[in-house]
């Protein structure tokens, strides 16, 4: 028996089987969206590390291509994450406070001794090479004399002495650095509360001189962090430097 086929057509045969080649095309979407996603995920990883590395090396004024460069991806994927500098520099900057943060609370809460916590604090941080991040609004200091103007409250001191303190609102001679935001200043205010915490423990102590402020603290964190080619020589120069200054810290019998 002859059946009659003159009503088919390539695209009546699609229309038939549309549902089993839609089901069909949708996996292979899903089988190609999930990968996407995981690769999405990992060149942000290398973005970040590369960004941390690279900054970490020459400051926030290194340009995106050698982040790019560095993380092995084109400077347009490092665009795309983020669309400006300013957001990469925010993003690495609020990472660091973040974890200068959290350091400063381990050692608050682990170490029983004054100056073994502001001395564990400060070589978890140097060996972390937080001092090459910074964020620049920490690190905005004056010197002036500690009777005038506002203080930060962690920077009690003796009444007339000199002290470098942290003066928020002058200008800091960084490249790149972008405007502070609400956010950076809450995270800034977290880290400054913290190791103002540890301060004023040493001090109270006796351990620590009455002169020292937070900002000191924190520009030993700086100064301590060179950036050296070699790995090895880095640290040893870093552990070293950090010995000396924590030995000019410390309070010495009258």
């Amino acid at each position: 028996m002859h059946v009659q086929d003159s009503h088919w057509s390539p695209a009546s045969a699609l229309a038939a089987g549309g549902m089993t080649m839609s089901a069909a095309g949708n996996g292979r979407d899903a089988s190609r969206t999930t990968p996407l996603r995981v690769d999405a995920q990992r060149n942000l990883e290398h973005v970040l590390r590369a960004a941390r590395e690279v900054f970490g090396e020459l400051g926030y004024g290194a340009p995106m291509e050698d982040v790019a460069r560095r993380a092995r991806v084109g400077v347009g994927t490092v665009y795309r994450r983020f669309p400006s500098k300013d957001v990469l520099v925010r993003r690495i900057a609020e990472e660091e406070t973040s974890r200068l943060t959290d350091q400063a609370r381990a050692a608050l809460g682990q170490e029983d001794e004054p100056w073994s916590a502001l001395s564990r604090f400060l070589r978890t941080s140097v060996a972390s090479g937080a001092g090459r991040l910074l964020p620049p609004q920490v690190l905005r200091v004056s010197v002036e004399d500690g009777a005038g103007g506002p203080r930060v409250p962690q920077q009690r001191t003796q009444p007339g002495t000199t002290e470098l303190r942290l003066v928020p609102d002058q200008p800091v001679a960084v490249a790149s650095v972008p405007a502070v935001g609400a956010e950076d200043d809450a995270g800034t205010s977290a880290l400054l509360e913290v190791v103002g915490q540890l301060v004023d423990r040493a001090r109270a102590a006796g351990e620590l001189r009455a002169d020292v402020s937070v900002s000191d603290v924190l520009l030993v964190i700086a100064t301590a962090a060179p950036s050296l080619p070699d790995a090895a020589q880095q640290a040893a120069a870093s552990a070293r430097l950090l010995d000396i200054l924590l030995e000019g810290l410390r309070s010495r019998p009258a």
